[in-house]
């Protein structure tokens, strides 16, 4: 078990061990309470239902009634769901960084691993040696150079008329500059079923960890990026990019627009001769240890979907952006000062919209598909919830289904009521 809930069981069977021997009259009732969550920290099996779940509540509480009431038993099912949610809380594991197994003698994951030898000491300190002394220098060298060029040979060829000469310029420009890229980050990426890459006219989804996911599958094939305009150094990388190659870039009015996007999209998709678009459904980074929800617009278009998983390998550096603690820049130089960047890219069979599945259920389908290939918890909350408060759909949905239960045993007793009043006395 987590070591959150080894803490959580202590509490509980302190606190029983105490309410027992405390002459209260609620003593009885607050043993039950604490039996009940400890339960449900110890049963790790398949979750059980809202309505399985209560009439194993109403059964182990011995409660006869028999009309479709609320019952103050049922408080203790939320009660406990509420302190699991707590201590087993699924969205704020997916944007923490990755817990190590062993240390990666890297600075900042030093604090997990207090106990170190004078050996480990110094092989630690050679580390930053050779990470700050020779490659990260490097690493910045190559970055700028690749950078550089890639922005004057862009521009140049964006003065070239319309014509094939100009889309393969611009597309062997651009692998330049991305590979450069990825030898300054040491990256060794692996890429797996070659034969399902994403083809021209189509859409390329991918689960989302950083920015550099980008260049991480723009090293084995050119792709349209979709994205929201900006200022100083990435603006002036976006009009390069946008003058030798057909990327949508939108305005910051345009992107509340969801027609205008959702056109924009579909007119690139039906162009065969134009490259696949990569999207990003999640809207967020995750840290590559599980898939939040897809967002549903790039599942409207209905054209063909290519599905990526990527999955990075946390022993070398962690490749996690959390951009609440951390701006892009300084993003960068942590990666820079690890040790390299590991990965691996699968490429999925392309799957499309079947008969009588809308954009939701297709999006499901497909995370669920890329989350079983890369190993990722498969999740249904909404990467929105980084920076947001819960949707009142969510509450909403509980107080449904209880509701339901409630309505279902009003339902059944007056069905079982009606019978026995049918039936004659001497059957």
């Amino acid at each position: 078990l987590p070591k959150m809930d080894y803490v959580f069981l202590n509490f509980c069977f302190f606190s029983i061990f105490y309410a027992y021997f405390t002459i209260s009259p609620y003593h009885h009732i607050t043993i039950f309470l604490l039996l009940y969550l400890a339960k449900g920290i110890l049963s790790k099996s398949k979750p059980l239902s809202v309505q399985e779940n209560m009439q194993e509540l109403r059964s182990s509480a011995h409660s006869r009634r028999s009309e479709p009431q609320f019952d103050m038993g049922d408080v203790i099912y939320f009660c406990r769901k509420g302190v699991e949610s707590i201590i087993d809380d699924e969205v704020t594991k997916s944007f923490s960084a990755q817990e190590l197994e062993s240390w990666n003698l890297l600075t900042r994951s030093i604090r997990r691993f207090p106990h170190r030898g004078l050996r480990l000491t110094l092989l630690w300190g050679l580390g930053v040696l050779i990470r700050y002394g020779i490659l990260l220098p490097l690493r910045v060298i190559l970055a700028v150079t690749g950078i550089f060029l890639f922005v004057i040979l862009s521009t140049s060829v964006g003065f070239l008329p319309n014509s094939k000469l100009r889309f393969f310029l611009g597309e062997k420009v651009h692998l330049m500059g991305y590979r450069f890229c990825v030898k300054s980050l040491t990256a060794f990426i692996t890429y797996h079923n070659s034969e399902n890459r994403p083809k021209n006219g189509s859409i390329c989804v991918a689960n989302h960890t950083t920015p550099l996911d980008v260049i991480i599958l723009a090293n084995d094939r050119c792709y349209s990026l979709v994205g929201q305009v900006h200022r100083g150094l990435l603006g002036l990388i976006q009009r390069a990019m946008v003058k030798s190659s057909p990327h949508i870039w939108f305005e910051r009015a345009e992107v509340k627009d969801r027609h205008l996007v959702a056109k924009r999209l579909c007119d690139h998709a039906a162009d065969k001769t134009k490259q696949p678009i990569l999207i990003f459904p999640e809207g967020t980074c995750v840290n590559n240890t599980s898939v939040m929800m897809f967002k549903k617009g790039s599942f409207e278009i209905g054209c063909t979907i290519f599905p990526v998983a990527i999955k990075y390998d946390f022993r070398f550096g962690d490749a996690y952006w959390n951009s609440s603690k951390f701006g892009l820049v300084h993003h960068l130089l942590r990666i820079m000062s690890s040790w390299a960047l590991v990965c691996s890219v699968w490429y999925l069979p392309p799957m499309n919209r079947e008969e009588g599945e809308d954009a939701v259920q297709f999006a499901k389908r497909v995370k669920a598909a890329l989350a079983a290939q890369a190993g990722l918890a498969d999740l249904t909350w909404d990467g929105g919830l980084k920076r947001t408060k819960v949707k009142d759909a969510f509450k909403e949905e509980q107080q449904r289904l209880y509701s339901e239960i409630l309505l279902k045993v009003h339902q059944t007793q007056k069905q079982e009521k009606c019978f026995e009043d049918e039936t004659p006395e001497g059957d």
